[in-house]
């Protein structure tokens, strides 16, 4: 599920900022192939390069606080 939030965030971020993924990635440093992997959702893509991605967006990953079971 979080691949597919990222994914829809980034590709939605791209298109109401009017650019072309071939835009998108020679603007954030990174490659066209990173930029279509990344809107197709793959589960397996460098954080950092990512995270290249997102600051253009006012974004970053990082680490969330979720509830685990054992905690009740």
């Amino acid at each position: 599920m979080t691949g597919k939030l990222l994914s829809s965030f980034v590709k939605s971020k791209r298109k109401l900022a009017k650019i072309t993924q071939v835009e998108l990635a020679e603007k954030a440093g990174v490659g066209l192939r990173f930029v279509r992997d990344l809107e197709q959702g793959k589960s397996t893509l460098r954080m950092d390069k990512v995270n290249d991605v997102l600051i253009l967006f006012g974004a970053a990953l990082g680490p969330v606080t979720i509830k685990l079971l054992d905690d009740e």
